[in-house]
């Protein structure tokens, strides 16, 4: 059974790989309401004028690359992180020193882009060296400042802020599909500061008389959270209000895997229920560091609710299987383009720009330095996340071409670096063409 979704598993990646660089022909809907809710985001998040791609960045030539994407990260200090990686790796302590001292040489935590990621990089593999205590500790990915930093990348970076609008679309457009349903019960694992239900409740109520009669929201509480959640749901009760939306906020204590059902979550027996997880499975444990493999249990077990729709929206790094090398590479890559369309966006002491890299660096330190229990960002791409969604009985539900398409011309107008496509069923939303975030619905 094992080597059969294996196999499986391989299949369904191995279609992402045929499809990748294909052309993506998509037709323009200026009537929709996903075209006009997205260029009202943008609109009120963006600058004025176009953003250029950032003059103290360097970027890979062509030449020096076997991938199609160019690095925001020069040649120099890749190689240069590679080489410490794989001195880790192979246990050369001997040459360990210098090749850190030329790292250190070209990082700096308040320069441009590429020397900041070198010094986040450079914090990491001196850690992961550091066999009496881990740095950052676990504990900090789950404090209250590294929450702020990450609903600040949430709200400032396009690519994660339309992972939650496409997620929001995907929701809306699924209850077309229930005219004569007169409510929305929509299940959170994640839902943070609640910005995404804010977008929500505003797109609920431009549609006027063909709104859900009554929207219902439960989240579920996690690690103590019942108080943070409540005070959530004050806040989204008072918009809500404000746009004459019905709304019915409901906190779920933790629960155990087993004992999440329809019943347990409130749910009736005529209300379509959809379930979004925006940002939340990589952090579940999967087969690789426990037997009962949470991440895919928790997937069978949503399947079981019978939801109408369920959405889903990663960040495209692998840093859950791949080894130590591998996952520094991963990083590299990844948060280089990252922190570049940050600095896009943002002066260099700009202080919610300090603040998102902080959150950053926590990331990388974990993702890439720690191992087992302790490595809690485990970050699959989007073929892994199919694989994982297909075993667990779902199916795709692509999302209209001309979500992808309103999208790209609203950035590309005024963001030129960031880029969207709609591939392999998802939207997937990036940088200087490296896709950091993809959004997908399922049912």
């Amino acid at each position: 059974m094992i080597n059969q979704l294996q196999e499986l598993e391989k299949q369904l990646l191995d279609d992402d790989n045929e499809e990748e660089g294909d052309a993506v022909s998509v037709i323009t809907n200026s009537n929709s309401e996903w075209s006009e809710t997205i260029q009202t985001l943008i609109s009120s998040s963006s600058p004025n004028k176009p953003i250029a791609t950032s003059p103290t960045s360097s970027t890979t030539s062509s030449s020096s690359s076997t991938s199609s994407v160019a690095s925001p990260v020069s040649l120099c200090s890749k190689q240069t992180i590679m080489e410490v990686a794989s001195a880790i790796s192979e246990g050369k302590t001997d040459v360990l020193n210098e090749i850190l001292a030329r790292l250190a040489q070209l990082a700096n935590a308040k320069g441009n882009s590429e020397q900041r990621l070198t010094e986040c990089m450079l914090l990491t593999l001196k850690s992961r060296l550091n066999s009496v205590e881990s740095w950052p500790p676990v504990t900090e990915l789950f404090s209250k400042e590294h929450a702020a930093a990450t609903q600040l990348l949430y709200d400032l970076s396009p690519c994660f802020k339309l992972g939650f609008m496409a997620a929001n679309q995907a929701i809306l457009d699924a209850t077309l599909d229930q005219p004569s349903c007169n409510k929305l019960h929509v299940i959170d694992f994640d839902i943070g500061q609640g910005g995404q239900y804010t977008t929500l409740l505003h797109a609920l109520s431009e549609r006027g008389r063909v709104n859900p009669a009554m929207i219902k929201i439960t989240c579920i509480a996690d690690n103590g959270g019942d108080e943070r959640l409540k005070t959530v749901g004050s806040k989204l009760s008072l918009v809500a209000e404000r746009l004459g939306v019905r709304l019915k906020f409901t906190v779920v204590p933790s629960l155990k895997l087993s004992d999440l059902s329809r019943e347990s979550l409130g749910c009736e027996l005529d209300e379509p229920l959809a379930v979004n997880f925006a940002f939340k499975l990589y952090r579940m444990p999967d087969e690789s560091v426990s037997v009962e493999n949470p991440r895919d249990e928790l997937l069978r077990r949503v399947k079981r609710l019978a939801p109408f729709v369920v959405t889903l929206v990663e960040q495209e790094i692998n840093t859950n299987t791949a080894p130590f090398a591998s996952r520094v590479g991963e990083a590299v890559g990844y948060y280089g383009a990252l922190f570049e369309s940050i600095e896009s966006t943002f002066g260099r002491e700009n202080s919610e720009r300090v603040k998102v890299e902080e959150g950053l660096l926590r990331k990388i330190a974990n993702s890439v330095a720690c191992e087992g229990r302790d490595r809690v960002e485990r970050c699959e791409v989007f073929g892994k996340w199919r694989a994982r969604m297909s075993m667990a009985g779902f199916e795709l539900k692509p999302l209209s071409e001309s979500v992808a398409e309103s999208i790209r011309a609203r950035l590309n107008c005024g963001n030129p670096g960031f880029t969207v496509k709609e591939e392999n069923g998802g939207i997937s939303f990036g940088w200087m063409g490296r896709t950091l975030t993809v959004a997908s619905a399922w049912r």
